[in-house]
């Protein structure tokens, strides 16, 4: 049997009138983006239409014209609104049909749930000539998929975990077969501390040498609050020589680095903390003011954390700095609630109520009104104690509300990993 031609390229369109409002992100093309490098299959463009079925046919008759695979998630559910099918079938110029497969599964489905299956549901068994149904394990939308000639379309519903599930299963082992390109490889290094300008001043000699390897790296420098992520990728075999290259070049940045990198496995540094208080047997709580809580729901968040965190209080107001947490009241009037005094009595007083081992101490002015010429807004104050000895650092943060106190978290867990490496 003759094989099929690869599936060298390929263009994402996300269906959706809901994805052009300010209330909904297109999550589902970063997914797919990533899986389609790892099988090496080079992405031409990503596209959002709304529920206009002559703008999606539009669409795919001209993206046929462009790249051997497309790949369209949404616009399969059950209204009227969900016209995927049709268009893709008007694209093609053939008719839709009703499948009874399709039917028995969405009233089995619907059975399970001791529920009659809404007649509006046989509108998800249309199928248009030709396209194989693909099996939706967490919905009601089946996927399909689609050859014209040495083409591919792909229908995939919009939830993400229906998408998501789907093309684990259904659609990836497909594309593996088909797929003609070298899979991208790559590897992240996560830092902290330093302002993009300054990791990309040290990094780049390096990175820049490895882009003219016999197997080229390409680097890229993603920067978000108080963190600074370098990707690096390498087209290759899995497994061979791009792995090997990969791994040169994150020792010789990590190297460059040190002071900053928390990460080289793609572990957040949530993850990172807690796995090392849980190597060393140790428990952490959280005394927060202007974070409320932030610090201790970014560590709750690590599946299996309640091994290593006690628990937290959000002390906005004095009166619970000084009633929950110990805060004496000469320290409030003498040096201000944004305060060194202040922030290592909210960090040792969280250790001694909690009876944790680790104690963060968070106090600031987040803005957008508080500041004055002396603390101005984006001053945060951290403390963190350990076994009696408490370290304390002042910042200026920048940014609005949201981005200092997404930085204050991100500089107290550093302290914190710090302390404990």
């Amino acid at each position: 049997m003759a094989l099929r031609p690869a599936l060298r390229t390929a263009e994402i369109l996300a269906v959706g009138s809901e994805l052009l409002s300010p209330y909904r992100t297109d999550t589902n093309s970063l997914h797919l983006t990533e899986k389609l490098e790892d099988l090496g299959i080079e992405l031409r463009g990503k596209t959002i239409v709304g529920d206009e079925t002559a703008e999606i046919e539009a669409w795919i008759r001209a993206a046929l014209t462009r790249v051997d695979l497309i790949v369209v998630t949404g616009g399969l559910g059950p209204t009227e609104d969900d016209v995927t099918r049709e268009a893709v079938a008007a694209a093609l110029d053939v008719e839709m049909s009703e499948d009874p497969e399709i039917v028995a599964s969405i009233e089995a489905r619907f059975a399970r749930r001791q529920m009659p299956m809404p007649a509006i549901n046989r509108r998800q068994a249309q199928v248009p000539s030709g396209a194989e149904p693909l099996a939706n394990p967490n919905g009601t939308a089946p996927g399909l998929w689609i050859e014209r000639g040495d083409q591919a379309i792909v229908l995939l519903p919009g939830p993400p975990r229906e998408m998501r599930a789907m093309f684990a299963s259904a659609v990836f082992p497909r594309l593996q077969h088909r797929s003609g390109g070298h899979p991208l490889r790559r590897r992240v290094i996560k830092t902290t501390g330093w302002p993009e300008s300054r990791v990309d001043e040290v990094a780049a000699p390096i990175y820049g040498a490895f882009a003219r390897a016999p197997i080229p790296i390409s680097t890229t420098i993603l920067a978000s609050p108080g963190q600074i992520e370098l990707h690096l990728t390498a087209a290759g075999d899995e497994g061979g020589a791009a792995d090997s290259v990969l791994e040169l070049a994150v020792r010789a940045l990590t190297a460059s680095l040190s002071a900053i990198v928390f990460s080289t496995d793609g572990r957040s540094l949530e993850e990172v903390v807690g796995h090392l208080l849980r190597d060393r047997g140790l428990r952490i709580g959280a005394a927060e003011s202007c974070t409320g809580g932030l610090a201790l729901g970014r560590m709750t968040d690590v599946p299996g954390s309640s091994r290593w965190v006690t628990g937290g209080i959000v002390a906005y107001d004095n009166r619970v700095k000084i009633d929950q947490l110990g805060v004496r009241q000469t320290l409030l009037d003498e040096h201000g609630a944004v305060s060194e005094p202040v922030a290592r009595a909210m960090a040792e007083g969280i250790c001694e109520r909690l009876n944790c081992d680790v104690g963060i101490g968070v106090t600031g002015i987040a803005g957008p009104e508080g500041g004055t010429p002396e603390k101005p807004v984006g001053t945060v104050v951290i403390a963190v104690a350990i076994a009696g000895d408490t370290s304390c650092r002042t910042f200026q943060f920048i940014g609005d509300r949201q981005m200092v106190r997404t930085q204050a978290v991100q500089a107290a867990l550093e302290m914190v990993r710090r302390r404990l490496i």
